[in-house]
């Protein structure tokens, strides 16, 4: 029975909705804001990174549990998703990004194009030519584990997706994790120092490449978990999927205050309620889901043209 007027209703549902999305999104534009808060460059690839998190944990899942979607299963997956992408990441820097910390700013952005690329083909054709695993140029079904998927939970006439309690509780999980982290460890201070003055933290006995790899892994394994919870919410993956996600993803931590952690969990929340109360409640032919990428994308022009820093950020000299 219902508890609640049916707009109401249908309101809190559409928020429900949203804060689902909007996790999604916060959990992969922290490794965008955290990379960029370090070193200052907008790691384009961070995308692919995501993308192979669904896939590293599919992998896990295809090779030792294909008959069961038990629980016990999923730390698992969880696990070989976060390995997996931290691997590249870490890789990722030592490979194209450390040799380029020097160059001009456009060649590690390039660099990050080209990473992201080479990563959705190797996915692509690794999936299409190995016995036994699907091609990944179609859509790849994600199992579905039991307890974290399934029956939807009735809250006052509001159906929640167990995948979107998932997400949201990992997302609250690893913001208090990144508080403790960043204020309360000896690595953690030593990423503000670098953050705020890399040569001065160099000088002060700071080792700055290590930094930046702990950087680099760190927002890795939030877009690891990030690639678990899209499989779980849409039931499926495919190696294009970091594209359009990270494109949000790097929209949410513009949105928030590009190199602020709590205003890339804060700009990927108000993404993602905004285009979903935008395909809701926008009426005629400028309403529906085909419009959710346009709405999103004026809402970043809009904070960019009255508030360039961001809705957390604040307004800093760019180092040189």
């Amino acid at each position: 029975m219902d508890v609640l007027p049916h707009s109401a209703e249908l309101l809190l549902q559409q928020l429900v909705n949203g804060l689902s999305l909007g996790a999604l999104y916060a959990l992969i534009a922290v490794g965008y804001t955290v990379v960029y808060g370090i070193i200052q460059l907008i790691n384009f690839a961070h995308g692919g990174v995501f993308m192979i998190g669904g896939f590293g944990a599919l992998t896990v899942w295809l090779l030792f549990f294909p008959n069961t979607t038990a629980l016990w299963v999923f730390p698992f997956m969880l696990l070989a998703a976060i390995a997996s992408s931290i691997g590249i990441a870490v890789l990722m820097e030592r490979a194209a990004y450390r040799p380029l910390r020097g160059a001009p700013r456009l060649a590690p952005r390039i660099t990050a194009i080209g990473v992201s690329v080479f990563l959705q083909e190797a996915v692509r054709l690794f999936y299409g030519r190995v016995p036994g695993f699907p091609d990944a140029t179609r859509q790849v079904s994600f199992p579905q584990i039991d307890v974290v998927t399934g029956t939807p939970v009735d809250v006052f006439g509001v159906s929640v997706q167990r995948s979107a309690i998932f997400t949201i509780g990992a997302l609250l999980l690893c913001t208090l994790f990144l508080y403790w982290f960043v204020n309360r460890t000896r690595t953690g201070r030593a990423m503000q120092a670098t953050s705020q003055d890399p040569d001065t933290a160099r000088l002060m006995g700071i080792n700055v490449d290590r930094i930046i790899v702990v950087a680099f892994a760190l927002g890795a394994g939030l877009a690891a978990i990030a690639g678990v919870a899209h499989g779980l919410k849409y039931t499926n993956i495919d190696f294009r999927m970091g594209f359009i996600a990270g494109l949000k993803a790097f929209t949410a931590a513009v949105l928030g205050g590009i190199g602020n952690i709590y205003g890339a969990v804060v700009g990927g929340l108000v993404l993602g309620v905004v285009e979903t109360m935008a395909t809701q409640y926008i009426p005629g032919q400028f309403g529906g889901s085909a419009w959710k990428d346009v709405w999103a994308f004026a809402l970043l022009i809009l904070v960019l043209v009255f508030r360039p820093q961001g809705l957390l950020g604040a307004r800093v000299v760019d180092r040189a």
